[in-house]
């Protein structure tokens, strides 16, 4: 209150026009245009909202802001609600925000264009960055909502086209406040495991605000900075996002991004068979051209002097050998002659035998006396017969 003068103090004015502000306006729903928008590390948010012709300080406390489902931009409109307050050691008002909304659909337009520029700019979108999709992956992860129909039509997909593929699901929000978060988790999750050769990021269709966690900034980064490749299948075949331009291919569908992702077993099974067809024709063509190229050759006249050269050999190598053969026959015959001849001359000579016969043999002084000239009548004589040697000696 006012003293006797009628003046007040400071804190008196400041305490009764905060009560006037917040006692007025303690619900109130203000549009304006965002403008050095901070989100602090506590959480918090705090931004300006302004017009052509003012502005007032906007504070978003955490718990709040975690229901809005974009991320708020300068230069973004906005409605607002919450309630004025005022913050007496600084003597100025604020708004107490507990909930935002874009001012319309255009908005939200607006933001994706300026977002899609900044990273177009950055290189994001760029196709020398784009990665291989690989034709047989072995692991899929995907990055959607279990409990969506997107999720069930990607498995049908999946059994139906290539049953050998594993799919590894990340379960993941896809709409409304936190959900560009728990997707941004989801992608590094998916990353960190060792065997994903392919990531699905998708969700089935829905409004701009329903699709709008693929056009936050977070998810385009996450995206463009996985080392595995990643398709987008976001809403609708009319539909896109931030995420197709920097995803390394973009589907229009999430059953279409497990169409393109997947190798249909049946082409598959048809190409194999017409693979193995085409391919016993190619080599029956090459054995029959082969075999008579081979026979051509083997009764050709050139390839036939060979072998009649080797048959007149031959049949000149049977008759040397024969008479090789009749020759040794022959030699051996002579040569058994003679042995038979040289067997009767010793046995004929054999001396026991002509001993037997009557023969004997003189000796005298150790030496056989052949003659009668050589006959001493006064030395000693041995005489042998057949069956005993006898000596004469000299009277």
């Amino acid at each position: 209150m006012a003293d006797s003068n009628g003046i007040y103090s400071v804190s008196e004015v400041t305490r009764q026009i905060k009560q006037v502000l917040e006692n007025n306006f303690s619900q109130v729903s203000v549009q304006g245009e965002i403008s050095n928008f901070k989100s602090h590390v506590s959480g918090h948010w705090y931004f300006n909202l302004k017009d052509s012709e003012a502005v007032i300080s906007c504070t978003m406390w955490k718990g709040l802001n975690s229901y809005v489902f974009f991320t708020p931009q300068d230069g973004m409109k906005v409605i607002v609600s919450g309630r004025v307050t005022v913050f007496p050691p600084r003597g100025n008002y604020q708004l107490d925000v507990r909930s935002m909304k874009p001012a319309g659909v255009g908005e939200l337009q607006a933001a994706f264009e300026m977002l899609k520029q900044k990273l177009s700019a950055e290189g994001l979108f760029d196709e020398s960055h784009k990665k291989q999709i690989p034709l047989f992956p072995k692991k899929i992860g995907i990055v959607t909502a279990i409990d969506g129909a997107a999720f069930k039509d990607m498995i049908s997909v999946a059994k139906r086209r290539f049953p050998l593929v594993e799919l590894v699901i990340a379960p993941s929000r896809v709409q409304g406040s936190g959900a560009a978060e728990t997707i941004v988790e989801s992608l590094k999750m998916l990353n960190e495991l060792p065997d994903i050769d392919l990531i699905i990021v998708g969700r089935g269709g829905g409004s701009i605000e329903d699709l709008w966690a693929f056009n936050e900034e977070i998810v385009a980064r996450a995206i463009y900075n996985s080392h595995v490749p990643v398709i987008s299948g976001v809403g609708h075949e009319i539909d896109f996002t931030i995420a197709d331009f920097v995803a390394d291919l973009r589907a229009p569908t999430p059953s279409a991004a497990m169409e393109i992702a997947t190798p249909n077993k049946e082409e598959l099974i048809a190409f194999i068979n017409d693979f193995t067809e085409s391919s016993y024709q190619s080599i029956s063509g090459v054995i029959g051209s082969a075999g008579e190229k081979i026979s051509a050759v083997l009764n050709s006249y050139g390839f036939r002097m060979p072998v009649d050269l080797i048959r007149r050999k031959s049949q000149l190598t049977d008759n040397y050998s024969y008479r090789i053969i009749q020759n040794m026959d022959r030699i051996f015959l002579i040569n058994q002659s003679r042995l038979s001849l040289l067997i009767k001359t010793i046995e004929s000579n054999n001396l026991e035998k002509n001993l037997k016969k009557g023969f004997v043999l003189i000796k005298q002084n150790s030496k056989f006396i052949t003659r009668a000239v050589n006959f001493n009548k006064a030395t000693e004589t041995k005489i042998k017969f057949f069956d005993e040697e006898i000596t004469i000696t000299p009277k």
